[in-house]
């Protein structure tokens, strides 16, 4: 019988939401709208959805999501001066590049040219730096995500030992240095990892972030450990799922994330946090 608690991300976004929705009102009140600037490049299907949820919260919320498409074929100068340009667009608080983007444009110059004041996302390095600090201006959102949920389950992190499957820059290395800022000693795991079992195997909070079916089997998990599944796969079956084994880890873990609805409403709510964080800090700063 299946005992793990599942850490409802779905409804905890709502609340988030809703919360935002209250900041933006009184931003409202003083006649500002946070803006976000969504920059989408080419017609990958996976990127128009990401970014029809994210505007979708974005309405909820009383943000202002700008929409900016560009052929595929746009060039990197081109892409680089519309960056430029939302930097000195004050009625822009955030600009979010949906990732990836088309083979021929390096993300990385792009990314880097976001000024970090509307780094939204989280992944410049200059807020990564920050984060690695212990001071951070904005947290990448799925990492934030993920720290809610553990925050809000009541899980605590202080002196547990943590593994983190995966060290992109995105999920993984924010993810690790979130969770050893919080006091937990942090394995940060990868393809090159030797006996990714035996570190999952000592591990009280996992965090599966490699993108691959069964990345995490259930018979590795210490016997009521948490886990939080960032993956986003489809089985053999066609069927949505994650990165952990996860019927059989409900056997295992004491709480575990869903596939759909764990982690991911939690990023698209992280974000919008992160557009109001940016709007107040951009405001206040121009007052």
């Amino acid at each position: 019988m299946a005992s793990a608690k599942i850490l409802d991300g779905k409804a905890l976004a709502a609340t988030i939401r809703s919360e935002v929705a209250k900041g933006t009102a009184e931003l409202a009140a003083r006649d500002i709208v946070p803006g976000l600037a969504v920059v989408l490049v080419g017609d990958d299907p996976a990127s128009q959805i990401y970014v029809r949820h994210k505007e979708r919260a974005a309405k909820e919320c009383g943000v202002r999501a700008i929409d900016y498409r560009r052929p595929a074929n746009i060039s990197q100068e081109e892409l680089a001066t519309l960056i430029a340009e939302l930097n000195a667009d004050a009625a822009v608080h955030g600009i979010l590049v949906q990732l990836p983007l088309p083979k021929h444009l390096d993300a990385t110059p792009i990314l880097d040219a976001i000024s970090p004041d509307k780094d939204v996302d989280g992944f410049h390095p200059d807020n990564i730096g920050r984060l690695a600090q212990g001071r951070p201006r904005f947290v990448a959102a799925t990492p934030k995500g993920c720290m809610t949920l553990l925050e809000h389950a009541g899980i605590d992190i202080a002196g547990r030992n943590a593994v983190v499957v995966g060290r992109s820059n995105i999920v993984g290395k924010p993810m690790a240095l979130l969770l050893t800022n919080a006091n937990a000693t942090v394995t940060l795991c990868h393809s090159r990892t030797k006996d990714l079992a035996s570190h999952i195997a000592n591990a009280d909070i996992v965090v599966a972030a490699v993108g691959k079916v069964d990345a995490v089997l259930a018979k590795w998990l210490k016997p009521g450990a948490v886990v939080i599944d960032v993956g986003m796969n489809r089985n053999a079956s066609g069927k949505l799922c994650g990165d952990l084994q996860f019927a059989e880890a409900l056997e295992v873990a004491s709480a575990v994330t869903p596939v759909p609805g764990g982690v991911g409403p939690m990023t698209i709510a992280s974000l919008m946090q992160n557009v109001l964080l940016a709007a107040q800090a951009l405001t206040s700063s121009a007052e």
